[in-house]
Parts: C-alpha cells; sequence; structure tokens
C-alpha cells in the first residue's frame, strides 16, 4: 500500500519531518502560490503549514483526500475551520508551542518601548548622540496591565514580577484563586484602562475582541502610557493608536501584529516613540522546532484514526487511557446499531455504566455518531464531521453515565428511538486481559459475541430447523461460520454468527426467505 502523503506548505523546521518518522511520503510546496497550492492538494492526506499559507473552502475542497491540516503555531485566521469541519477534516494547531517565545518578546517590547532603544540604535548607528532624546521611564513601581491571563499573560506576569511593578489583569475566564497565585489583581477593562503605566495585549482574535483597544478605550488612559501588542492584530485598533500618539494622549507603543499582514505602510511607522516587528511572537528556533513537533505528531495520531487532543474542531477534550480501549468498541455499537435500524435514529442516548465512569467519556458520544453515520453516508465519516451529520439529519445524541454496571465492570448501551417510534438497542464491552470487544445485549436478549469483521444479525420466530437452514445455505456458498449464539426471549430468538467471509447481497435475501426472518442485518465492521 502506498504511504499517507504530507504536504508541507511552508518552511518547518527539520525536526517536523524527523518526527513524522518513515511511515509518510513528504512533498512541498510554496503555499503562498495559490496555483501550485491547489495543484499541490489533489491528493494528499494532510497539510502542515504556518501562517502564510490560505487554506479556506477552496482550497479545501481542492483535496478530496485531505485528513487533517496541521497549524504549526496557535493562530487559525489562515484557515476555514467551519469548511473544514464540513468535509470531515480535523484541524489541528501547536497551542502552547511557541508561548514563551510569545511572552518574551512582550517583556522584550515593553522594555524596548519604556526605554526607546530602538530609536536611540537607530540614531546612534546613524551617527547621532542623543542621551536626553532619548531618555525613558523606569518598570519599578509601575503599574502593568494585562489584558487576557491566559497562557502567554500568566507568562508574562510572572516575567514582570522581577521588576517590582504591581499587575493587574481584566479577564472574565480567570478565576481569583489562579491570578492570586501569580500575584496578579482582577479588575475591570475600563479600571485596567485608568490604572495602568503599560498595557499588554493577549487574548484571542474574536469578534468580542476585534477593536478592543480602540478610540474609546484609549480615552479613558493615562498620557504616559505604553500599549504592547503581541497577540492578533486588529484587537488594537491601529488608526485610533495612531490618533492618540499624534494627540499625545499615549506615551508609546510596541507592536508585532497588524490587521493585514505582511504590511509595509501603517501611521504608526512614523513615530519614534513605536517599536514595531514583522509578527515575531513564535519567531524563535525553539518555538518553531516545538510546533513542528507537535504537529507532526498530532498528524501521526489523525491520519492513525485517533482522537487528537490539539484539535480545534473536535470537542473530545483530555481522553483518559482507560477510556480509550472502550472508543472502537462505541463506533463499531454504532454500526451495528444502524444495521439493525436500518435508518437513523431520531434520539439517540450512549449510556455508560460502571467503572469508566469515573472519567469523562464524552468522546464516546463522537464514536457513536461516526459509527452510526459510517455506513449511511457516501462521504467519509469522522469524528470532525459525525456531529454535523447528526445535526442536518436531526438525530439528537445524549450522553448518560451511571457507575453501576450490573455484571460488567464497564458497559455501554446505545439506545434509540426510530422516526417511526420504534426502539432499538444494543449493549457493548470490552472485557478480559486482552481487551476483547463484544457484544453482550440487542434489546431485551443477552449476548456474549466477539465483534469481529463479519457479522450476521438474525431475528425470527424461535421453532426447531432454523440454525440448520441458516448453516447449509451459507455452507452451499463458501461462507464458514466462525461462532454463533441464539438467545431466545418468549418466543422470538435473535442469532448472531462471526463468519470468515462476506455475505453477498443475494444470498442474505435467501437466508431471509428461508428462515422467514422478521429482519436480518449484515454488518462488516472492517476499517
Amino acid at each position: 500500500m502506498s504511504k499517507p502523503v504530507v504536504l508541507i506548505a511552508e518552511e518547518l523546521s527539520p525536526a517536523t519531518v524527523d518526527a513524522l518518522g518513515p511511515d509518510f511520503e513528504v512533498r512541498t510546496v510554496d503555499g503562498a502560490d495559490r496555483g501550485a497550492l491547489l495543484h499541490a492538494l489533489a491528493d494528499v492526506d494532510a497539510v502542515l503549514i504556518r501562517s502564510a499559507t490560505k487554506l479556506d473552502a477552496e482550497a479545501i475542497a481542492a483535496a478530496p483526500r485531505l485528513q487533517v491540516i496541521a497549524r504549526a503555531g496557535v493562530g487559525l485566521d489562515n484557515v476555514d475551520v467551519q469548511a473544514a469541519t464540513r468535509a470531515g477534516v480535523m484541524v489541528v494547531n501547536a497551542p502552547t508551542a511557541n508561548i514563551v517565545s510569545a511572552a518574551e518578546l512582550s517583556v522584550g517590547l515593553l522594555l524596548a518601548a519604556a526605554r526607546n532603544i530602538v530609536p536611540a540604535n537607530a540614531g546612534l548607528k546613524a551617527g547621532s548622540w542623543h542621551r536626553s532624546r532619548y531618555s525613558g521611564v523606569e518598570l519599578l513601581g509601575k503599574t502593568v496591565g494585562i489584558v487576557g491571563l491566559g497562557r502567554i499573560g500568566a507568562l508574562v506576569a510572572e516575567r514582570l514580577k522581577g521588576f517590582g511593578v504591581t499587575i493587574v489583569a481584566c479577564d472574565p475566564y480567570a478565576s481569583p484563586a489562579r491570578a492570586a497565585q501569580l500575584g496578579v489583581r482582577l479588575v475591570s477593562l475600563d479600571d485596567l484602562l485608568a490604572q495602568s503605566d503599560f498595557i499588554t495585549v493577549h487574548v484571542p482574535k474574536t469578534p468580542e475582541t476585534l477593536g478592543l483597544i480602540d478610540e474609546e478605550a484609549l480615552s479613558k488612559v493615562k498620557p504616559s502610557v505604553r500599549i504592547v501588542n503581541t497577540a492578533r492584530g486588529g484587537i488594537v485598533d491601529e488608526a485610533a493608536l495612531a490618533r492618540a500618539l499624534a494627540a499625545g494622549r499615549v506615551a508609546g507603543a510596541a507592536i508585532d501584529v497588524f490587521t493585514r499582514e505582511p504590511t509595509t505602510d501603517s501611521p504608526l511607522f512614523t513615530f519614534e516613540s513605536v517599536v514595531v516587528t514583522p509578527h515575531l511572537g513564535a519567531s524563535t528556533d525553539e518555538a518553531q522546532e516545538k510546533a513542528g513537533i507537535a504537529v507532526a505528531r498530532s498528524v501521526r495520531q489523525a491520519i492513525g484514526g485517533d482522537l487528537v487532543p490539539d484539535a480545534v474542531n473536535v470537542a473530545s477534550g483530555f481522553i483518559a487511557e482507560e477510556v480509550r480501549p472502550g472508543i472502537p468498541l462505541v463506533e463499531k455499537l454504532g454500526r451495528v446499531f444502524t444495521a439493525l435500524a436500518g435508518t437513523v435514529p431520531a434520539l439517540l442516548d450512549v449510556e455508560v455504566r460502571g467503572e469508566v465512569t469515573t472519567h469523562d467519556v464524552s468522546v464516546w458520544r463522537l464514536a457513536a455518531l461516526k459509527g452510526l453515520f459510517t455506513d449511511v453516508v457516501e462521504d467519509p465519516v469522522t469524528y470532525v464531521n459525525a456531529p454535523v451529520l447528526a445535526e442536518q439529519r436531526g438525530c439528537v445524541v445524549r450522553l448518560v453515565t451511571d457507575p453501576d454496571s450490573g455484571d460488567f465492570r464497564s458497559v455501554t448501551t446505545l439506545r434509540g428511538s426510530l422516526p417511526d417510534g420504534t426502539l432499538v438497542s444494543v449493549s457493548g464491552a470490552v472485557t478480559g486481559r486482552r481487551a476483547v470487544e463484544k457484544l453482550v445485549g440487542i434489546g431485551d436478549h443477552d449476548l456474549d459475541v466477539p465483534l469481529t469483521e463479519h457479522m450476521l444479525f438474525l431475528e425470527y420466530s424461535d421453532r426447531p430447523g432454523v440454525v440448520g437452514a441458516v448453516g447449509r445455505l451459507l455452507g452451499d456458498a463458501g461462507v464458514n461460520i466462525g461462532a454463533m449464539q441464539v438467545s431466545r426471549h418468549e418466543d422470538r430468538a435473535v442469532g448472531v454468527l462471526n463468519l470468515d467471509s462476506a455475505v453477498p447481497a443475494a444470498l442474505a435475501v435467501r437466508l431471509s426467505e428461508a428462515i422467514d426472518a422478521k429482519s436480518l442485518a449484515v454488518v462488516d465492521l472492517r476499517d
């Protein structure tokens, strides 16, 4: 079999390719060359990018085999995540790879703005010695306002404590306990603007934060304030900042990110009191190496069919090791459910019982959905687009947990109500030291059947001769029975057969007619 193809669209650390390993065919393309990019995407399974490559709906549509988009960094402004989700493409990034580099740059820019380092350097190199012209201010005793106390904001706070500053922060999601641990006092944005001698911005770019530091906000600051933005362009309104600088309402600024990038022309460039850098937050050898290695590992996981913790469009969260063995089981139960039901349920309960419920098992809801639609739709079903498919088809899925599991350490039941009101349920468990996946129930029938690649499910009126008739027909067709179990309840019987090969559609029809089956389902659980 050919190796999965990974396309590297921008320059990444050599450690990225090393982390991918020998299991992939690695290709390269200049992601900024649109025509070359679209052509190169035609047969790739994964693409690795930084910030210059635009993967919009058009690019995603040009990549029918694409399974994962990996951004070696944090921001995803250049990726259409919604289009990727609709196409079942996982989007991953490296959210922690550059946080130290970004925090260190923020502190560096703050110091540069405080001491006029950049214009003094430029002046001296141009032959001018102006000590008094570039007099600055100390940090000691000043108040630093941090807008956004997330991972980078917290690192900035930790690094600034050694300068003897008072730190205030505005972040509606930060807990008072965490802020106190960092030596930070939480305040409102208005209070932060009014109190701070330095303001540094560390929030994501969202509709709520776009233009957060605008004309109105800048009217509330001290005239001696210096503003640092290493987060995302547009959070600080650049035009409003330029007007405030020109009017003397802001003393200085340090800007690493811009509304439009790349940019070589901005009203901010005319001010000596403004330090500008070309989006260098993640531009360190260490950050690039960490980001490349992180996304390479994510690509390996995604191509291998695993859930990826850093996937931004999969609501999986942390997956405990005790939970992982149940993921493929629940996916198979979803496929069995659909085969038995013959349709998608209007309401599906994923009931998880037993010891495993001490962990977060919400990922099993995704696994159930993936299995539910795998044999229903023509397009590939992934952990990414399965919830979208459910929403489109009006299928509501609920997760129910209970620590009491009866005879099993843990057992999972998919219990669904079909559009016509019919109830269908299948139950399974992972058992024994070898973690064997078993089907342990269909409706009110108890079973103990391994889940294998080829399975046949029969429901019929309990009477003599049925098992013999099924065996003869399968034998005449050359289909060997590996194992069979029959469960009887009142006058109904359910038979489950493990087979060595698939049952052709014509044979399934003959089997159903021969035993006058109430229902018959052929299930192929091969990947």
